[in-house]
């Protein structure tokens, strides 16, 4: 197995999960599922039922909010959900300095994806809408834009879905 990166954007509820999810399927038998999301409150806890009732016995989960170079996924189909999850739990431990939170983003991205295997990282596509009046706001959008981006750029493959209907892009 060689390295090959797959990003899946979207907005909230576009079915990028659903897609990256059956491609997992598709390539692997036994794929990983990396959850980066914390469960914080009631409706947070919501979504991640959801989210684990459509996958099956198959499936190995990981959960780290913040240490994704701490995981060896060598010969793995591993899928990532999500990068804004995870972008807000690095803001956080950052205490709001979003040029610091990028940078520790961009070696814990580099060193999680050294290893030959297939990354599927589900991500949020969320500058398409005006410029925030809150600081902090701005600063998670220009975090998420940022590392975006730097994903985007290392990636073999990326799709964006709407409306359930996915496109590629690269």
């Amino acid at each position: 197995m060689s390295r090959r990166i797959i990003m899946v954007t979207g907005g909230q509820r576009s079915g990028k999960s659903e897609f990256a999810e059956k491609t997992a399927r598709d390539l692997s038998d036994n794929p990983v599922y990396l959850a980066t999301s914390q469960i914080l409150d009631d409706e947070m806890c919501h979504r991640v039922e959801i989210h684990r009732s459509r996958r099956g016995d198959e499936w190995k989960t990981v959960e780290e909010p913040l240490h994704l170079g701490s995981i060896d996924m060598t010969n793995r189909v591993v899928l990532v959900d999500c990068v804004t999850m995870w972008a807000s739990n690095m803001l956080h431990i950052c205490e709001g300095d979003g040029q610091e939170a990028l940078k520790r983003m961009k070696e814990e991205f580099d060193r999680f994806t050294a290893h030959d295997a297939t990354y599927l990282i589900v991500t949020n596509e969320i500058g398409l809408g005006g410029t925030s009046a809150n600081k902090l706001q701005r600063t998670f959008t220009d975090l998420q834009g940022s590392i975006n981006r730097y994903i985007a750029s290392s990636a073999d493959d990326v799709y964006m879905l709407i409306s359930g209907i996915s496109m590629k892009i690269k």
